[in-house]
């Protein structure tokens, strides 16, 4: 068996490579970029079989065409619904297919949302900059020549996992996929320098409507609404920009700070959007509609557990699937994380399966 190999025919309106982020270089002031629907690009690389980290296509809008020159693998698209399709058919989104030289991977418009993830067993192989394969266009730093895709180039896919053969025909299942209702609000933190805006500039950002910007992309969203107040300058001594924190600037328009956001800002921060909602903004268009709503940092902190259990839910079933349990019902999400040890009852084609597990630590 070989790995995929692809050749662009068709670039896409801006296709680059993603994984989940240059981290820990922002102190040296290199922007952390990745994935901007952080969950849909992860349990994409589940579905097939990769590490959640595993390098992937972010498409934006109007997808690539891309041509298997060699090898064979399983691709499964995930987040936005851009019209998926495998040699002129629909495959759709949340779906494992294999591919083989001569397919032909491409999308027709969107139809949902804005970003997807191409995820390809493997992984797509290109060279780590600073532990990350994430493009930085900016800058031009990784992914392919630090730029999104054109015409003409080659992607190479990286070894498979074992089993990745046994991924074929894994569905997630819709209690486990990422919501993103474009209508609904985005959840924020307070602060860090709240303090720094009048009530009425709190009341402001709270209860007014704002829309996004033609100037939004992977930096930050900047919205268009009501001017929000501070009580004196917009400006602070330069701090850390964390992803999804909500600078105001003089002129009182919002700009919500994303993965390409740079390290450091001096405008001051009114507040900062859950990453469970980053998500759902970057799926946003401009002219769409937005509002906020406060939240404490205990409900943020569910959110992304609640995430987390999501992708380890789905682990669990795609075991089951790869182990040809393929009469397995559809996992659903429980409150409580799964022991470190137990003994379950699992019913098979009327079969009854004894499973035990226990969790051990590392092999060096």
């Amino acid at each position: 068996m070989t790995v995929p190999v692809f050749s662009v025919r068709v670039p896409g309106m801006l296709t680059t490579v993603q994984d989940s982020g240059r981290w820990g270089y922002q102190g040296k002031g290199m922007p952390v970029a990745g994935a901007m629907d952080m969950q849909a690009f992860a349990l994409g690389n589940i579905l097939v079989g990769n590490d959640e980290n595993a390098a992937a296509l972010e498409v934006t809008l109007m997808g690539p065409t891309l041509s298997v020159t060699e090898g064979e693998g399983v691709v499964a698209v995930t987040g936005a619904d851009l019209g998926f399709k495998v040699n002129g058919g629909d495959v759709p989104n949340w779906t494992v297919v294999s591919v083989k030289t001569g397919d032909v991977l491409s999308f027709t418009a969107p139809r949902s949302g804005c970003r997807a993830y191409l995820c390809v067993s493997g992984g797509i192989d290109v060279p780590r900059v600073m532990e990350s394969r994430s493009t930085y266009t900016r800058a031009k730093v990784g992914g392919l020549e630090g730029r999104a895709l054109k015409k003409g180039d080659t992607l190479r896919c990286g070894e498979p996992a074992p089993l990745w053969k046994r991924c074929e025909g894994l569905v997630c299942p819709e209690a486990l996929r990422p919501v993103r209702d474009p209508a609904a609000p985005l959840r924020v933190i307070p602060g860090p320098q709240d303090d720094l805006f009048t009530e009425k500039g709190l009341a402001s950002f709270y209860g007014a409507e704002y829309v996004v910007s033609n100037s939004a992309d992977r930096m930050g969203y900047r919205m268009d609404g009501e001017p929000i107040e501070h009580t004196g300058a917009a400006d602070i001594i330069s701090d850390a920009i964390p992803l999804g924190a909500v600078q105001v600037p003089g002129h009182g328009q919002p700009i919500v700070m994303l993965a390409d956001r740079q390290t450091t800002g001096g405008y001051t921060k009114i507040g900062v959007v859950c990453s469970v909602d980053v998500a759902s903004l970057s799926q946003r268009l401009p002219g769409a509609t937005v509002r906020f709503v406060k939240i404490p940092l205990k409900d943020a902190v569910e959110l992304v557990c609640g995430e987390a259990k999501a992708r380890e839910t789905l682990r669990e079933f795609r075991a089951a699937w790869r182990s040809g349990t393929r009469a397995v019902s559809a996992p659903v999400l429980s409150e409580h994380a799964s022991p470190s040890c137990g003994e379950a009852i699992l019913r098979v084609d009327g079969k009854k399966h004894v499973i035990s597990w226990e969790e051990i630590g590392e092999v060096e």
